[in-house]
């Protein structure tokens, strides 16, 4: 049993510390799962909105808020703010069902708890969700923004305007903020005026660095500055917050590897050692005790 243990602890720890997989394997494979998320998420969703449209109001008012925070995530399956609070209604009842089936086996007072606690997970989880898809989708611009900017700017340099240059580049490349310059394009495109077409996107992509880069090419336009400098600049400046980001994650990252080597990998070495000293003993006490008659 401690051989066991010690090898499932020992597995468990080398599991977490191992080598971060090639790039293209981890590509394929981060693809792969955000097409997962993204089939699954919107599907439990709308069975959500379409339980909890039939018991709120079609009336009620919906906070202001939640119209930012639905664009910064990206509007997963076309969400709207009437249809978040359809699902969190949906889910604080699909709470409160989960808590009373488990009221009859809960002791005590915790079945008072549990008859608060579900109603209010069930209420918060859509939001929770939601908060996450907008840090993963920030992180993704975050990552995208240098490259894109690169292109943008060979796209100034060699001619286009930067309503053409946005919906090309955005055209010919992939991720969210992609999405997001094409769309400013097809806006510009359409008949709206540029700087709102960039304000719209501040607002669909709430970052420090997405707003500098509005700010940026406002005062370009607006003092008749060369656009690729300024670009140029802001691909240094979106290269530095990335480098900065990943020190910080690789910091952030050496008390983990300390807890895991702390928690699992020397606990397993231990019940190695305590494992073999046991069977040492049981084996001296069973000849002992053999010898002892004779």
């Amino acid at each position: 049993m401690l051989a066991f243990l010690c090898a499932a602890l020992g597995a468990l720890g080398g599991g977490l510390l191992a080598g971060p997989l090639p790039v293209d394997r981890r590509a394929r494979r981060r693809r792969r799962l955000e097409a997962d998320a993204a089939d699954a998420g919107p599907r439990l969703l709308r069975i959500l909105i379409r339980a909890g449209g039939r018991f709120r109001p079609a009336g009620a008012a919906t906070p202001r808020e939640l119209e930012a925070r639905i664009a910064a995530a990206g509007r997963p399956g076309g969400l709207g703010p009437r249809e978040l609070m359809a699902a969190k209604t949906a889910a604080a009842l699909a709470g409160g069902l989960v808590a009373a089936l488990l009221l009859t086996a809960a002791p005590g007072r915790l079945g008072v708890v549990l008859a608060i606690a579900g109603p209010v997970a069930g209420f918060l989880a859509p939001d929770l969700w939601l908060r996450r898809r907008a840090g993963e989708r920030a992180r993704r611009v975050r990552r995208e923004l240098p490259a894109l900017l690169d292109l943008l700017r060979v796209s100034i340099q060699a001619g286009r305007s930067l309503p053409a240059a946005l919906r090309e580049v955005g055209a010919r490349t992939h991720g969210p903020l992609a999405a997001e310059w094409r769309t400013v394009g097809r806006e510009v495109t359409l008949g709206v005026p540029l700087d709102r077409a960039l304000q719209g996107m501040t607002e669909r992509a709430p970052l420090p660095e997405v707003r500098a880069l509005v700010a940026a090419l406002e005062r370009a336009r607006r003092h008749g500055a060369p656009l690729a400098v300024t670009l140029a600049a802001q691909a240094r400046d979106a290269r530095f917050v990335v480098a900065r980001s990943a020190r910080e994650e690789a910091a952030r990252a050496g008390p983990k590897i300390q807890l895991v080597v702390a928690l699992l990998l020397v606990p397993s070495v231990l019940l190695l050692v305590a494992a073999a000293l046991l069977a040492a003993l049981v084996d001296g006490g069973g000849a002992g005790g053999s010898a002892l008659p004779l």
